[in-house]
């Protein structure tokens, strides 16, 4: 075996010796391998996979097809038996003849940049074999042609996920890289991979949930979450935190900012440079942000109406108390958008007018499209998800984090767990994989009223969503708002979040598509310089035409977000301390909430 830059590794009988010596090691960590995966909690199987019926259908569909038309099932086997003999004949030549034929161009794949998947026959086989079948998989899906929609997009996502999860770069024997590791370091590299692995399921309880970031390396309050504020409120579901200002007088009208309780507030202040919650206040405002429970298993019956009541109307009403006023300005992000438009909705039948404007942050409000949650937002997958709730009373973090993951399954699976468990490192100190690893559990009741009532009936832009007395619809959005989209977002695709805005019964509407994602897209501070954003005020058109018709701007949206706010924030008047008699300061930020780790 060469190495990657060409040269032959010395390999003396007293590596050989070090090497078996690191290979008896094994045995004690599989002795804890045995231990954790015993000791496992077995969860319901159809978190795991969809219903059998899938497959089932796309079988019936597939031979029906075969049988109304043999000809095109020839074509593709032959097509099949004709790439692999011609994979095995090159890599025979290959061997042979010691040359290895320049590439075909095709497209780069980074699992496949080690020089060998090109230069060496045995790993060049591998590599083109499993593109070959690979393309064969895709092949056959895309040619069922007898499916509903929705059954042929979940075919072709859990055949890709078959695809990735058999590349041969996650297989010892078939990976160059971790082989040529684990000769250079005499099997070190190896034991120390193994070690991750099982430290890795002990800590979730046998789950496998590849650890993606040096959890050692952060401190939430202490170099992350560090912006200067106290907590002023608290109940049994929320902190309400108020930053103290970096100006000396502030807008009259203050902001409270919800953000998701599946993950945890400080991804919006990570550190000082990429802060929006520090920025905000230089830009002289009172900035509150509510710092949400973790779910137990004691908050099972939890619903909805509970983080409406006790966390939005309840962090309003602080607010206006705190600061004397009778309006406040809300943000609300991702589900805690989807959920501020409810509680504005509500609002709007009481005739309650604390929420001067609306800010939605990537919020998802008509789900009449799921983009790419369709695979895991049908039945058979709600189903088991509610048959996990009511043996938990929670949906586990590790659930949703493991969903998630799934949508990226190459960069957030796969990858991390060849370098953590095969080559045997350390994760990277990245704060922004910390913040993903560290999630929240969701109360029971609520996850299943999001997921039937929200995202599988959609009700809340169809008849209503009947919650708290009242009948909740999307018309009955009415205040001032601007929604802040991103152009590459898999979670809130900024198309679906258009339909949304456009149903709004607001006459002041303002839509934004930032470049990048659901987080980068979001968290994109001015001084970076980096995403840009598009702007059109033509809200009627299709959303292809909006963005067809849309302004670019170069660099971040939040300068043009603040320039709307500061229109609908009132006077100047002097900078205020945290709290005052009726709320004592509870403890500094980022308060104690944040700091409870989800049940495994």
């Amino acid at each position: 075996m060469t190495t990657s830059d060409g040269q032959t590794p010395e390999v003396t009988e007293e590596h050989i010796e070090r090497l078996k010596e690191n290979m008896e090691k094994v045995e004690e960590l599989s002795k804890r391998l045995v231990e954790v995966m015993a000791g496992k909690t077995p969860h319901t199987p159809a978190l795991d996979g969809p219903n059998q019926e899938l497959y089932a259908r796309a079988a019936t569909a597939y031979w029906a097809e075969a049988w109304q038309n043999p000809a095109k099932l020839m074509e593709q086997q032959v097509e099949y038996w004709s790439k692999s003999v011609l994979n095995f004949a090159e890599a025979q030549r290959a061997m042979t003849s010691g040359q290895v034929e320049e590439t075909d161009g095709a497209k780069p794949d980074r699992r496949f940049s080690n020089p060998m998947w090109e230069t060496n026959p045995y790993f060049r086989f591998v590599r083109q074999q499993y593109q070959t079948n690979a393309q064969a998989i895709r092949q056959a899906v895309a040619s069922v042609e007898d499916l509903e929609a929705k059954d042929k997009q979940r075919l072709t996502y859990f055949s890709q996920q078959i695809i990735d999860m058999m590349a041969p770069t996650n297989f010892l024997a078939t990976n160059p890289d971790a082989l040529e590791k684990a000769v250079e370091t005499e099997g070190q590299s190896l034991i120390k991979g193994l070690e991750n692995l099982v430290s890795d399921l002990e800590a979730n309880d046998g789950e496998l949930v590849v650890k993606l970031a040096d959890e050692s390396a952060f401190e939430v309050g202490g170099n992350i979450a560090t912006t200067p504020g106290d907590v002023v409120y608290r109940n049994r579901m929320m902190e309400l935190i108020q930053y103290k200002p970096a100006t000396e007088t502030v807008h009259e009208t203050p902001i409270v900012l919800f953000p998701p309780w599946i993950n945890k507030f400080y991804i919006l202040d990570l550190k000082a440079q990429n802060s929006l919650i520090k920025w905000v206040t230089e830009q002289g405002y009172t900035l509150f942000v509510v710092s949400w429970i973790n779910a137990d298993s004691s908050h099972a019956d939890i619903g909805m109406e509970d983080y409406i009541q006790d966390g939005f109307l309840t962090a309003i009403e602080e607010v206006k108390s705190i600061c004397k006023v009778k309006q406040v300005n809300a943000v609300g992000y991702c589900i805690a958008g989807t959920t501020l438009s409810l509680t504005l909705s509500l609002l709007k039948q009481r005739g309650d007018k604390s929420v001067k404007s609306a800010t939605f942050f990537t919020t998802l409000t008509d789900f009449g499209e799921q983009g790419e949650f369709t695979p895991f937002l049908q039945n058979d997958f709600v189903d088991g998800i509610e048959e996990q709730v009511n043996r938990d009373g929670i949906l586990k973090a590790w659930i949703i984090g493991r969903t998630m993951s799934f949508l990226r399954s190459k960069d957030l699976i796969y990858t991390p767990a060849i370098k953590s468990y095969m080559m045997g490192e350390t994760p990277p100190a990245f704060d922004l994989l910390y913040w993903n690893g560290d999630g929240a559990n969701l109360p029971g009741r609520m996850a299943m009223q999001y997921l039937r009532g929200l995202c599988q009936s959609n009700d809340f832009v169809k008849d209503g969503f009947d919650l708290m007395g009242h009948k909740l619809h999307i018309k009955d959005v009415d205040v001032p708002l601007m929604a802040i989209t991103c152009e590459t977002d898999h979670i809130a695709a900024w198309k679906y979040c258009y339909h949304g805005v456009q149903q709004m019964g607001s006459r002041s509407k303002s839509f934004v598509v930032s470049e990048s994602g659901h987080i980068a897209g979001i968290v994109n501070p001015p001084s970076k310089k980096k995403y840009g954003h598009y702007t059109n005020p033509d809200l009627k058109a299709d959303a292809d035409t909006w963005l067809k018709q849309a302004d670019f701007h170069e660099g971040s949206w939040w300068p043009m977000w603040e320039a709307w706010l500061k229109k609908r924030s009132g006077k100047q008047v002097p900078a205020r301390d945290t709290g005052d008699s009726d709320h004592p300061r509870l403890c500094p930020a980022p308060g104690t909430y944040v700091q409870v780790k989800a049940n495994r």
